[in-house]
């Protein structure tokens, strides 16, 4: 992978004039860890000497958003990204578990990797090592400035919190978190001390702003590796803390016979295992919530084992838990939307022409169907029911599905009918028979109408 485009052009840019301009620069964080690890970093970050009101000056268009706590952000002309510049410091206290209350710049590279988090996140690289640009991957190692240990833990698969691990996860909770997503996101263990410093200080993330924990449990969802980062979240008591519902789902037994992999959290694990890298995020919220309604609607019958009102409860579950998380309405709306149908497919064989195309007609409809094969992967392995509805959202046309309307509420003004509540049964009823293929004109429809609710008063 050689080290050039867009991104990485204009972050050798930045260092370039800030190396020329008298300060230290490097590429720090996050980018230098994924460079050594054979990944296409997302973003580039520099770490620099320099004071954020001498960036400011040094470059075309710069943008202090950060600029209280060292940072600017520098923006290339007509470019779609930005290159964050972060003075060397060291932070104060963190009274709001999130921030430092003050910084003191440092013109220490060393000093200032010191109060990041994790280890394999403290690297610093010099593009610019022995006066020349590195243009490949040949030179990397040598060209990175180590102070903690991190290609060490980055080549033994560890994610090691930087100094004490109470310390860090005391600044900012958040990095509770984190660790959690790096370890899985990469394959990694929680080094000992790091993983018991979360244990015992997990209930503090209950102070991360409920926005910061959604976007973190996303990522976690949404990367390719969500079973693991759920069992490691149970492991460490973080999964209790932000989403109790789901860590009372361990131990609740299903009917065997339905489910023969065993309880509702290995269930549902075996459904995060199915979602895919970059899949859709109300796709991977619908998984992980869709039987979030089992554990308090759970009855041992005399026959079996029942989830009496389970989808209804998991709906009030679920829409507390996008409150809880300050999901928007647009989020809501289709991961509640997941959570209430999953079960309608078992009857999709028997519906109507006209309610299995509604059924067809919900919005971002292949997710449900989506759902509804990790669901049967996981648990029963019965695919009929998917391969039906796939076959019937391939073959019927939309027109067929979502057809124009005969009628509308001006028709039935025009013959006559008063307008009120009963227009929109009326509607209903003409488009049923439209869906069933019994009626196809206007004329057809009013006769319908009239037939059922008779002459309109006059």
């Amino acid at each position: 992978m050689p080290l050039s485009g867009g991104k990485f052009d204009e972050a050798l840019r930045v260092v370039k004039k800030l190396r020329t301009s008298g300060f230290e620069a490097f590429l720090a964080g996050g980018c230098v860890r994924d460079l050594l690890l054979g990944r296409e970093p997302a973003d580039y970050d520099v770490a620099t000497s320099a004071t954020p009101d001498l960036v400011l000056d040094m470059f075309e268009r710069t943008f202090a958003v950060g600029a209280k706590f060292g940072v600017v952000l520098v923006a290339p002309e007509d470019a779609g990204y930005v290159t964050e510049v972060a003075t060397y410091r060291s932070d104060g206290a963190y009274s709001d578990g999130r921030r430092p209350d003050a910084v003191r710049y440092s013109k220490s590279a060393e000093e200032d990797v010191q109060r990041r988090d994790f280890t394999i996140n403290g690297l610093l690289l010099d593009p610019l090592r022995d006066g020349g640009i590195m243009g490949d991957l040949s030179g990397l190692r040598a060209a990175v400035l180590d102070y903690v240990g991190g290609v060490e833990d980055l080549d033994a698969g560890v994610v090691r919190a930087i100094g004490r691990a109470e310390f860090r996860f005391e600044e900012d909770q958040l990095r509770m978190l984190r660790g959690v997503r790096f370890a899985t996101r990469f394959g990694f263990e929680l080094e000992q001390r790091t993983r018991n410093a979360i244990r015992a200080l997990a209930a503090k993330v209950n102070g991360v702003s409920r926005e910061r924990v959604r976007d973190e449990l996303t990522k976690m969802l949404t990367e390719g590796r969500a079973r693991r980062a759920f069992e490691l979240l149970d492991e460490t008591n973080l999964l209790q803390q932000v989403l109790p519902e789901i860590a009372r789902m361990k131990g609740v037994e299903q009917p065997a016979q339905f489910h023969p992999e065993g309880d509702v959290w290995i269930h549902t694990l075996m459904l995060l295992e199915q979602l895919e890298p970059d899949c859709s995020e109300t796709l991977a919220w619908g998984a992980l919530l869709h039987d979030v309604g089992k554990p308090p609607t759970f009855r041992r019958a005399p026959d079996r084992i029942r989830f009496d009102g389970h989808v209804e409860m998991g709906v009030t579950m679920a829409a507390e838990i996008c409150r809880r998380l300050r999901f928007s309405n647009e989020e809501t709306r289709q991961i509640l939307a997941l959570v209430d149908n999953h079960m309608r497919f078992m009857d999709t064989s028997r519906m109507k022409e006209s309610t299995l195309k509604r059924f067809l007609r919900l919005p971002q409809f292949e997710e449900h169907l989506a759902l509804h094969k990790m669901d049967c992967v996981a648990g029963s392995g019965f695919l009929e029911n998917w391969e039906f509805m796939r076959e019937k959202m391939r073959t019927l046309p939309m027109e067929t599905v979502r057809p124009r309307p005969l009628i509308t509420g001006r028709e039935l003004i025009a013959a006559g009918y008063r307008p009120g509540p009963v227009f929109m049964e009326m509607l209903r009823e003409v488009e049923d028979a439209q869906l069933e293929g019994k009626i196809a004109t206007a004329d057809e429809a009013l006769r319908l109408v009239l037939q059922k609710y008779g002459d309109a008063p006059h």
